[in-house]
């Protein structure tokens, strides 16, 4: 703000350029008032309200005062996951699932969305004459497949992870445990990983009781918070959003699917980079969405469908996917990116995506939906 202009008591001789030099001030307070403005000085809509106006970037999250690492990590993320469920598995026994596209799942952190359970038998919560209702049951080694893919972190905050109920979930953990592979998304739990000199923490959320939940805000700044203090980086996934092929658009309100409440991902998603998470990556609506700058922070709003023998839907956008590969500094600054264009196959099988589709939805859904925040998607998927 301008600083109040308080004329001191002057001689009359001298009160015409005193006049002079007041009208000069307040020419000067408004234009203070509109660069101010300009400068991302005016407040958001709120949810659910529409404007016209060019959204302008927030100012970037003033650094934090510690020491720096050196170098650099660079993170790889993908959506959901879904190697089969039992009976109908991949060939092979899923040993090779993911050799089409292990090439791209390369990085210092590589980051899944496990969509269902690493299970055998129990209770699914499909019970007889279910509507729209699927369970997912992996075999437990199939968390082998995952470490050979070269995944580091899988989240457990969605809505398929306790489709076996507790026991599910417990030895979904276990087999991932003997994997020597990290978790995150369980009620206040943080992955931490090492990259060289730098601590990366990794947190998951969704809008369900056994993960950490997306709707309380508060208690998602708090656990942000806590992983900042204990790390250089912080990563959050969030599984979120209405589902569909016709969900591709980010709104600016809650989203409601099947009759659960499954978050503002716009309000969630920028409370966290406010309470110190470095990049966002989600899933959820099993279709890519677009990608917001916002202060200084990378957002990709869904990832999608990565892989899903047997399993999803596929039909037009469903079966669009990527990687997301992203390089920080050690105070979480953008060094680069990239969305490495993939698809699945007729049965849910990951490829390589010579045709590059991510790249022009990704492109069209952030400049739609964010205009002046909107991350850049070059042909080649190089972001900025």
């Amino acid at each position: 703000m301008a600083e109040e202009f308080a004329p001191q008591a002057i001689t009359s001789g001298r009160m015409r350029a005193v006049g002079l030099l007041l009208r000069v001030g307040v020419v000067v307070i408004v234009l203070a008032g509109i660069f101010a403005t300009l400068d991302g000085g005016t407040p958001q809509p709120a949810a659910g309200a529409a404007s016209t106006a060019p959204q302008q970037r927030p100012p970037p999250r003033a650094p934090v005062s510690r020491t720096v690492p050196d170098g650099t990590v660079t993170i790889a993320a993908t959506g959901d996951i879904v190697m089969g469920s039992t009976p109908l598995l991949p060939p092979a026994g899923g040993a090779r699932f993911f050799d089409a596209v292990t090439p791209a799942l390369r990085g210092g952190v590589v980051l899944g969305n496990l969509e269902g359970t690493l299970s055998s038998g129990g209770a699914s919560k499909c019970g007889a004459g279910s509507a729209n209702c699927y369970a997912f049951q992996m075999p437990p080694p199939y968390a082998r497949w995952l470490k050979h893919a070269h995944y580091t972190v899988l989240n457990l905050a969605n809505n398929h992870s306790y489709d076996f109920g507790a026991t599910g979930l417990e030895q979904t953990v276990a087999a991932l445990d003997a994997q020597g592979l990290r978790h995150t998304g369980r009620p206040g739990e943080i992955a931490y990983q090492r990259v060289g000199a730098i601590r990366v923490a990794l947190v998951g959320f969704a809008p369900y009781p056994w993960a950490q939940d997306l709707n309380d805000h508060a208690a998602a700044r708090a656990l942000v918070r806590e992983a900042d203090r204990n790390a250089d980086v912080v990563v959050v996934t969030m599984h979120a959003g209405a589902e569909g092929r016709d969900r591709s658009s980010t709104p600016r309100s809650t989203e409601f699917f099947l009759g659960e409440n499954r978050g503002n991902v716009r309000a969630f998603a920028h409370a966290v980079v406010d309470a110190g998470a470095d990049l966002v990556a989600g899933h959820g609506p099993h279709v890519l969405r677009g990608m917001e700058w916002y202060r200084g922070r990378l957002i990709a709003y869904s990832l999608g469908n990565f892989a899903g023998y047997k399993v999803f839907s596929l039909s037009g956008p469903l079966a669009v996917s990527g990687v997301l590969r992203v390089t920080l500094r050690g105070n979480g600054r953008f060094v680069k990116g990239q969305l490495v264009a993939t698809r699945l196959t007729a049965d849910g099988t990951p490829v390589l995506d010579p045709s590059g589709a991510a790249h022009g939805l990704v492109r069209a859904h952030s400049r739609a939906d964010f205009g002046a925040r909107a991350v850049t998607v070059s042909p080649t998927g190089a972001l900025g």
